[in-house]
């Protein structure tokens, strides 16, 4: 998992891609800040790809898609498995783009910081503009599209609409940025979408209820250019539903798949209970033990070290709790048969396909995959947008001009 060289691409072969992803124009008084060539992983021209998925209508034209903020790549597979045409990403880490570069060698892959570039050239090519913009500026109550940080992505996201014009979006991210003060801020940010000619809906989804064995809530915010309110998919996985949640048991056992992670599980000296044996604070560590009998807890980009979750070889998380409810002292140590998940788990628990490659030293890997949107949910997502953009057909071709 080292790290790849940086490749740059020659400037005759860049010269196209140059031309479609071109820099911002200089600010006057000075350079645009933070300007850098073109890198790119993934040098030459992409061939026609064709796909065979079994989605209705697989021989129509291909609904062409950019993926920004698209990290090692989880909606791009998603959307890819459903026949979403995948054209272009952009990310500005150095090891997710390496990732998402081993994942997609056919996708034009930009590495560097959106603000710095344009994506008009793309207008007229792509129709749907996705991504998971960072939003660490929303956590603080009060503040409107996180102006003058640099940390928040929505303003580059929007951006983006405004140059490519695409028939549709949608963005994936936290609860949280919807949530307490934030509401405020939130709605802002939907009026802003809205005005560029979007009718946008939004709605919290559950990972687990597309089949992804993790309790994994996202918000998702989805903008379509022909007036509908999207109908975000069913859950497929549930009780009562076709089919049960996806247990992490499935995923995981007692011997580790890949390098194994050698951070030791402790009992934590004031264990605090919960009623579930699985929650609370009573080992040490953000990491908390996994129950192999259901969909496992979010995992982190923090994930590393005692912040890896873990699995209980040796049952001793139920019997321990009972332990404890009934009066028993706290225990010091070692948990025995404890273990933390590995990466490769960590990506299995996302649902991206066995044997997928992930550059970076380990820390770097756990937060590729945290931050990852689950391949399977991605799918779901996708399907249903494909579909909705096929049964308007082009009449929704791009937004009312901006006034």
């Amino acid at each position: 998992m080292g790290r790849p060289r940086r490749a740059l691409a020659a400037p005759g072969r860049a010269g196209r891609r140059a031309a479609r992803l071109a820099p911002l124009p200089r600010r006057a008084g000075g350079a645009q800040p933070g300007a850098e060539p073109l890198s790119w992983r993934v040098p030459g021209h992409r061939a026609a790809r064709t796909y065979d998925h079994g989605v209705a209508g697989s021989e129509e034209h291909r609904v062409a898609v950019l993926d920004l903020f698209a990290g090692c790549g989880g909606l791009s597979l998603g959307f890819a498995a459903v026949g979403l045409d995948v054209v272009a990403a952009a990310e500005w880490d150095e090891d997710a783009c390496a990732s998402f570069a081993k994942a997609h060698p056919g996708i034009e892959l930009y590495e560097g910081d959106l603000t710095t570039r344009s994506f008009r050239g793309l207008r007229g090519e792509v129709e749907v503009v996705v991504g998971g913009p960072p939003c660490q500026p929303w956590s603080s109550g009060g503040k409107r599209l996180g102006a003058g940080d640099p940390r928040d992505g929505w303003p580059a996201f929007i951006r983006v609409l405004d140059e490519v014009r695409p028939r549709a979006f949608l963005a994936e991210n936290v609860v949280g940025l919807a949530s307490g003060s934030r509401r405020a801020a939130f709605a802002a940010l939907l009026d802003e979408l809205g005005s560029r000619g979007y009718r946008v809906t939004a709605e919290v989804v559950s990972a687990a209820d597309s089949g992804v064995p993790q309790r994994r809530a996202r918000l998702v915010i989805v903008g379509l250019a022909d007036g509908c309110a999207f109908t975000f998919p069913a859950p497929t996985h549930g009780p009562g539903r076709p089919r049960p949640w996806t247990a992490a048991g499935e995923v995981l056992g007692p011997v580790p798949i890949g390098q194994p992670n050698r951070s030791v599980v402790t009992y934590a000296r004031a264990p605090d209970l919960r009623p579930n044996p699985y929650d609370g604070h009573v080992y040490n560590g953000g990491g908390r033990p996994i129950d192999l009998g259901s969909p496992a807890p979010t995992l982190l980009a923090s994930m590393g070290g005692n912040k890896t979750p873990w699995v209980d070889t040796a049952g001793v998380v139920p019997e321990y709790h009972a332990h404890l409810r009934l009066g028993g002292a706290p225990r010091h140590g070692p948990v025995p048969g404890a273990r933390r998940i590995t990466v490769e788990e960590a990506a299995l628990l996302q649902t991206f396909p066995p044997g997928v490659e992930l550059v970076g030293p380990r820390s770097s890997c756990y937060r590729q995959v945290g931050n990852a949107v689950p391949p399977r949910l991605a799918e779901a997502l996708g399907r249903q947008l494909l579909a909705h953009l096929r049964r308007v057909g082009d009449g929704g071709a791009a937004p009312r001009p901006l006034t």
